[in-house]
């Protein structure tokens, strides 16, 4: 038979993509310009953030968000100082739209006061679940319209800030089992909270215990390694999954140091600089949050979270797409468990097996 009129194989069967070949130019076209269009467009439409902070009262939450933003984003509540504790978690948020050098982001923070404060915490993590799943449905409901709105409201939570207790031990059961079923649903960034509390040594051990409950209970917090994208990602986050998680201090109000007025809190043995990397890990979290990686936030919350919400609650309607068209969604239920386990079909390219129960699968 002649090679060239062989049966093609099963795989190559499949229609195969044009190959891309390179083109030498002779002039110049302006193609470089597609770059500030998106600019413009991206400066007029702004950015959109929204982020969640969870742990005990007194663990300097707000404060924290204040220190991150260089804003009153949120107002401090104090334990003990006339402030009843509430005896249910209750979630509020709040927004606020912040502008620098004409970059307009519309920030929405949402906290957790009354989380891990109870003598019986049984199940205290179900309304933040909830809370989390209700944004994922009010996209998705939105999503499915005929109409749609040309900007859709996006109120998911892109990333969730877990502050740990400066115990100096290891994580409590409630914060492992809270963790094993919040990094399913969002990206979770973990930081040990009021670090002036522990020495260096005592920060550092801290540190290296966490990781190895994190590690031991299959618990995989942001940035995840089955979304490093090339090697300079893999170098970059490799760099921030050794830090995690990150010792931070917050504080919003400014001294005078050496001349200079930084943020900072002022104790009885001199000033804690936040953003000094001598003093605490500030730096490294504001930076992962904000200046390097606050797209990438968006875009696995996106493309990994709410897929595998939305193939959930397809898959549960029982009326899967077949093509474009109008898709008859149920109402969700009061709690809608998280996508995990054989209910979830088979995902998008971007899934990770700790959206799955099966700890033994990989990416």
């Amino acid at each position: 038979m002649d090679p060239l009129r062989q049966s093609p194989s099963p795989s190559s069967s499949r229609a195969s993509s044009p190959r891309t070949l390179p083109c030498e130019m002779l002039g110049y076209v302006g193609i470089e310009a597609v770059l500030d269009q998106l600019k413009i467009k991206a400066m007029k439409m702004g950015f959109e953030f929204n982020i969640m902070v969870v742990g005990q009262s007194g663990l300097g939450k707000s404060t924290m968000v204040n220190t991150l933003f260089k804003s009153k984003m949120c107002k401090s509540t104090m334990p003990g100082l006339g402030v009843p504790t509430p005896q249910t978690l209750q979630l509020q948020s709040v927004t606020h739209v912040i502008e620098e050098s004409g970059v307009k982001l519309k920030l929405t923070v949402t906290d957790t006061p009354g989380f891990g404060d109870q003598i019986n915490n049984d199940k205290c993590w179900d309304p933040i679940l909830g809370y989390i799943s209700e944004q994922y449905e009010k996209y998705l409901q939105e999503e499915i319209l005929i109409t749609r709105q040309r900007h859709i409201p996006d109120t998911r939570v892109h990333c969730c800030v877990y502050f740990v207790p400066p115990t100096g031990h290891c994580l409590r059961p409630l914060d492992i089992e809270f963790l094993q079923r919040l990094c399913r649903t969002v990206n979770v960034v973990p930081v040990i909270a009021r670090a002036d509390s522990l020495t260096i040594e005592e920060r550092e051990a801290f540190r290296h215990r966490i990781q190895e409950n994190l590690k031991t209970h299959g618990i995989e917090v942001y940035p995840q390694k089955c979304f490093d994208e090339d090697i300079n990602d893999k170098i970059l986050n490799s760099k921030i999954r050794e830090r995690i998680p990150f010792a931070v201090v917050g504080a919003d109000r400014e001294h005078i140091v050496n001349g200079r007025c930084v943020l900072g809190r002022k104790t009885k043995w001199g000033i804690i600089e936040v953003e000094n990397m001598a003093h605490c890990e500030f730096p490294l979290l504001r930076d992962l949050l904000i200046r390097s990686h606050l797209q990438d936030l968006k875009d696995i919350t996106h493309n990994v979270h709410y897929e595998n919400y939305r193939i959930f609650r397809l898959n549960e309607s029982h009326v899967l797409p077949r093509g474009p068209g109008w898709v008859n969604l149920a109402p969700a239920p009061a709690s809608v468990p998280a996508p995990a386990g054989p209910q979830a079909s088979p995902g998008p390219p971007k899934v990770c097996w700790w959206a799955k129960d099966n700890s033994d699968e990989e990416c």
